[in-house]
């Protein structure tokens, strides 16, 4: 048998756990399992975590943290503003991808549990620092000085629910084409605008 070094052990379990509370949801899933897909002893999962909870904050916090490293590359290069919002969007349908409803449900359902709770406060943090990320942009003028990035937030996390909506879902042939849809309406919605000037045939420019 390979021998499993230490580091090795701690990436496969972070990587098992998270492909399987994605799967399975949080509580059905057990620390035997992870060690058996991890191929790792509970001994070892011992090691780095305390209990099943401590693995799952670990798996958001990768998960969140790299998401949001994403997103500062997208709002700091020099894409333009629709650009940028599709790839805002693609990163939201990558970061739930293959993600259950029971993940879901445990996650955000739970109330009052510990990783509930954690989940709740994780989130905050990274609205906030997304929201002054996008707020940055619009100083620059990427985007429409006017418009409040919260409401694009509360829109982008409504996402998994609208796309769950049974009554959308006999409009569309996929979720995608519901992503695509709101992808449209939010973009050409936010784009910067400039002030209508007269053309000299007394008609007005195109907005730019």
């Amino acid at each position: 048998m390979v021998k499993v070094t230490r580091r090795d052990a701690e990436i496969r379990l972070t990587e098992a756990g998270h492909e399987l509370f994605w799967k399975f949801g949080f509580k059905k899933v057990t620390v035997e399992d992870v060690c058996k897909k991890a191929g790792v002893s509970k001994m070892s999962f011992y090691r780095y975590y305390e209990n099943k909870t401590e693995l799952a904050k670990r798996v958001l916090d990768n998960v969140i943290s790299d998401g949001v490293v994403k997103f500062r590359e997208i709002m700091t290069d020099d894409d333009t503003a629709v650009n940028k919002m599709h790839r805002f969007i693609d990163l939201k349908i990558e970061g739930t991808n293959n993600i259950s409803k029971e993940f879901i449900a445990d996650i955000y359902g739970d109330m009052g549990s510990e990783i509930q709770q954690y989940m709740a406060k994780l989130t905050a943090h990274t609205i906030t620092t997304m929201i002054e990320e996008f707020r940055n942009a619009q100083s620059r003028g990427v985007f429409n000085s006017n418009f409040k990035p919260e409401l694009l937030f509360a829109l982008s996390n409504s996402f998994i629910e609208l796309m769950n909506n049974p009554v959308l879902n006999k409009l569309y042939e996929n979720p995608q084409e519901i992503i695509i849809e709101m992808v449209n309406l939010i973009s050409y919605g936010i784009a910067p605008t400039e002030p209508t000037t007269s053309g000299v045939n007394g008609q007005k420019s195109d907005i730019q």
